[in-house]
């Protein structure tokens, strides 16, 4: 048998079964090929043939060595802890490329699982779309994210609010999302298992991501502590990207935060036009909890739940342990600024950029080209959110070719292109959705 390029292992069913389910997806009988992702294909070591197969990509075949699973995970939502889990996801396995690397694939939105609370498990396809265009930026920009193998027709239709104005009625077409990512571990992961789980538990989760993720400190003496050092560390640098590109995550609950530093789970997301550090997208956050200037803050206060939950790891007196954590959420918090800081100087050309922030805001000026102006520093095409919606409004009258030109722009940032200009008269209500 032909196992066009898949290399599976299926390290993460060997922890404790507290962590996961075994859950196969739904086999969808007539999935056809939306698009599929050539490049990130071979990347990984598969065949291009996969693209003609989408029963591999809607859960009607499963690879060669897959052993399918719903993770479990908690995650403080808007500040509140709840019991979640992935309710339309199912994890394939981790396929290992010809140069070694490790990564999660998984399917979103094959169907139910046993932590699908009152979902029906399924997705349909324009936010499925979105969060491919999206994170394929995002990759081209150079900013850590998990990226999107395939999106594949389901053949069925599923039941939605119909939001957009494109959307005729609310019988929406099912999709399913292929993402790829260095793991699906979240802050919620350990959010979950400290609570639910055992000391040895987290323990176990702890030395299996370090295993993974953090490789070089497994026989430090305070490997605890520095595996929140590293986890911190990347998070800086990763929400400081973010701020730079005037990007939005929009829902930064801690079950939306990977502990390895990539941008996951695409919702309500979207970039910056006119700058304004309150700017909110979210239809679901009311109160501005994630806007723009306060993404830096909540990662701080992410990592708190995270390192809240190694404190056992840490140091055996409490006391001790809370403060040599809190250490580093206010180191943390340095790096942020530092990174953020350093890369401004550079997008902008000033020693000082708030002044020139302040101009902006004032002058109701477009982030991206405003830099851009200033220097070479800036990409020239983002993800703009008319360009985006333009793309899925063709994308449900069934025309992909605007999305292919779109995606093509925005793999290659720093040229002008088509989709470079702002818009002419910029939504200040524009407003994003889960699409769950």
């Amino acid at each position: 048998m032909i196992n066009h390029g898949w290399n599976f292992e299926n390290t993460y069913v060997n922890l404790p079964e507290i962590f996961f389910r075994h859950q196969k997806p739904e086999a969808f009988p007539l999935p056809s090929t939306v698009i599929f992702n050539h490049s990130l294909a071979k990347d990984l070591g598969l065949s291009p043939e996969l693209e003609n197969m989408p029963e591999f990509f809607a859960g009607t075949q499963l690879p060669p060595g897959a052993e399918p699973i719903s993770q479990a995970y908690a995650g403080y939502q808007f500040g509140h802890f709840n019991m979640l889990g992935d309710g339309r996801a199912v994890l394939l396995g981790e396929q290992t490329t010809p140069d070694g690397r490790r990564f999660d694939i998984q399917l979103k939105g094959c169907g139910p699982t046993p932590f699908s609370r009152n979902g029906d498990g399924y997705a349909a396809l324009l936010p499925m779309l979105r969060e491919y265009i999206i994170s394929e930026a995002m990759h081209f920009l150079g900013i850590p994210t998990t990226r999107s193998l395939a999106v594949v027709l389901t053949g069925e239709h599923i039941m939605r609010d119909a939001p957009k104005p494109y959307l005729k009625n609310s019988i929406l077409p099912g999709a399913v999302l292929t993402r790829v990512a260095s793991s699906h571990i979240r802050v919620g992961t350990f959010d979950y298992i400290s609570r639910f789980g055992t000391p040895g538990d987290v323990q176990t989760l702890a030395d299996y991501t370090i295993a993974r993720h953090f490789p070089g400190i497994e026989n430090a003496d305070e490997k605890y502590l520095l595996f929140l050092r590293q986890a911190a560390r990347r998070q800086a640098a990763l929400i400081a990207d973010w701020q730079l590109i005037g990007f939005i995550h929009g829902v930064m609950n801690t079950d939306n935060m990977s502990i390895c530093g990539e941008t996951i789970d695409y919702g309500p997301c979207a970039f910056m036009d006119t700058f304004d550090p309150s700017t909110v997208f979210s239809s679901i956050d009311t109160a501005g909890r994630y806007a723009y200037k306060n993404q830096p803050g909540i990662g701080a206060w992410n990592l708190s739940c995270f390192a809240e939950s190694l404190l056992p790891l840490i140091h055996e007196n409490e006391n001790e342990a809370i403060k040599l954590a809190q250490d580093e959420i206010k180191i943390y918090s340095e790096n942020v600024r530092e990174i953020w800081l350093s890369g401004m100087q550079k997008k902008s050309g000033e020693e000082n950029p708030s002044e020139f922030l302040k101009y902006m805001a004032e002058n109701k000026l477009d982030y991206t080209t405003a830099l851009r102006e200033k220097n070479s520093n800036n990409p020239a095409t983002i993800p703009r959110n008319h360009h985006v919606e333009a793309a899925l409004s063709a994308a449900a009258d069934g025309d992909f070719s605007v999305m292919q030109k779109l995606l093509s722009a925005l793999s290659k940032p720093y040229e002008e292109s088509e989709f470079s200009e702002p818009p002419k008269k910029p939504s200040e209500k524009y407003k994003t959705f889960c699409g769950t």
